[in-house]
Protein backbone atom coordinates (compact mmCIF):
# COMPACT_ATOMS: atom_id res chain seq x y z
CA UNK A 1 0.00 0.00 0.00
CA UNK A 2 1.59 3.35 -1.21
CA UNK A 3 1.82 5.97 1.48
CA UNK A 4 0.47 9.73 0.89
CA UNK A 5 3.86 10.73 -0.16
CA UNK A 6 4.42 8.19 -2.81
CA UNK A 7 0.73 8.68 -3.84
CA UNK A 8 1.54 12.74 -3.85
CA UNK A 9 4.46 12.02 -6.22
CA UNK A 10 2.80 10.00 -8.51
CA UNK A 11 -0.25 12.55 -9.06
CA UNK A 12 2.75 15.11 -9.70
CA UNK A 13 4.32 12.86 -12.26
CA UNK A 14 1.25 12.68 -13.83
CA UNK A 15 -0.15 16.12 -13.90
CA UNK A 16 3.59 17.28 -15.24
CA UNK A 17 2.76 17.45 -18.91
CA UNK A 18 -1.53 18.45 -17.94
CA UNK A 19 -2.58 21.71 -19.25
CA UNK A 20 -0.77 24.65 -17.80
CA UNK A 21 -3.68 26.54 -17.42
CA UNK A 22 -5.22 23.79 -14.93
CA UNK A 23 -2.94 22.43 -13.22
CA UNK A 24 -0.29 24.05 -10.90
CA UNK A 25 1.93 20.64 -11.21
CA UNK A 26 2.12 21.81 -15.23
CA UNK A 27 2.64 25.13 -14.65
CA UNK A 28 5.43 25.66 -12.67
CA UNK A 29 7.00 22.38 -14.54
CA UNK A 30 6.35 24.65 -18.13
CA UNK A 31 8.67 27.49 -16.84
CA UNK A 32 11.18 25.60 -16.12
CA UNK A 33 13.39 23.80 -13.40
CA UNK A 34 15.29 27.33 -12.34
CA UNK A 35 11.78 28.29 -11.42
CA UNK A 36 10.54 25.40 -9.78
CA UNK A 37 14.35 25.43 -7.67
CA UNK A 38 13.22 28.96 -6.54
CA UNK A 39 10.23 28.03 -5.27
CA UNK A 40 11.44 25.30 -3.80
CA UNK A 41 13.94 27.95 -1.82
CA UNK A 42 11.00 30.38 -1.11
CA UNK A 43 9.40 27.51 0.84
CA UNK A 44 12.35 26.27 2.13
CA UNK A 45 12.43 29.96 3.64
CA UNK A 46 9.52 30.33 5.07
CA UNK A 47 9.76 26.70 6.45
CA UNK A 48 13.08 28.70 8.91
CA UNK A 49 10.76 31.54 9.33
CA UNK A 50 7.73 29.16 10.86
CA UNK A 51 10.28 27.03 12.75
CA UNK A 52 12.10 30.28 14.76
CA UNK A 53 8.30 31.78 15.04
CA UNK A 54 7.89 28.08 17.06
CA UNK A 55 4.12 28.09 15.08
CA UNK A 56 3.54 24.64 14.87
CA UNK A 57 0.79 24.88 12.40
CA UNK A 58 2.30 27.27 10.24
CA UNK A 59 5.46 25.02 10.00
CA UNK A 60 2.96 22.13 9.76
CA UNK A 61 2.23 23.60 6.38
CA UNK A 62 5.11 25.11 5.48
CA UNK A 63 6.97 21.48 5.53
CA UNK A 64 4.10 20.30 3.52
CA UNK A 65 4.88 22.90 0.85
CA UNK A 66 8.42 22.25 0.88
CA UNK A 67 8.06 18.90 0.06
CA UNK A 68 5.60 19.62 -1.95
CA UNK A 69 7.97 21.83 -4.58
CA UNK A 70 10.65 19.29 -3.25
CA UNK A 71 8.76 16.14 -4.91
CA UNK A 72 8.04 18.36 -8.27
CA UNK A 73 11.99 19.18 -8.09
CA UNK A 74 12.37 15.82 -8.24
CA UNK A 75 10.33 14.35 -10.86
CA UNK A 76 11.74 17.70 -13.02
CA UNK A 77 15.17 15.89 -12.70
CA UNK A 78 13.93 12.37 -13.23
CA UNK A 79 14.63 11.29 -9.73
CA UNK A 80 12.14 9.76 -7.23
CA UNK A 81 11.44 8.64 -3.60
CA UNK A 82 13.01 5.88 -4.01
CA UNK A 83 15.99 7.55 -5.19
CA UNK A 84 15.79 9.42 -1.86
CA UNK A 85 15.47 6.29 0.18
CA UNK A 86 18.90 4.65 -1.50
CA UNK A 87 20.77 7.23 -0.84
CA UNK A 88 19.43 6.95 2.66
CA UNK A 89 20.23 3.59 3.43
CA UNK A 90 23.49 3.97 1.74
CA UNK A 91 24.04 6.81 4.49
CA UNK A 92 22.62 4.76 7.61
CA UNK A 93 25.10 3.55 10.18
CA UNK A 94 27.67 6.54 9.14
CA UNK A 95 27.56 9.13 11.07
CA UNK A 96 26.63 12.83 9.77
CA UNK A 97 30.42 14.13 10.26
CA UNK A 98 31.83 11.48 8.27
CA UNK A 99 29.29 11.79 5.90
CA UNK A 100 29.77 15.73 5.13
CA UNK A 101 33.20 14.76 5.18
CA UNK A 102 33.63 12.23 2.66
CA UNK A 103 31.08 14.74 0.60
CA UNK A 104 33.68 17.66 1.15
CA UNK A 105 36.67 15.48 -0.14
CA UNK A 106 35.40 14.49 -3.34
Amino acid sequence: MADSLDALEQTIRERRTGDPATSYVAKLTARGRAKIAQKLGEEAVETVIAAIQDDKAALTGEAADLVFHLLVLLADAGLSLDDIRAELARREGVSGLEEKARRHAD
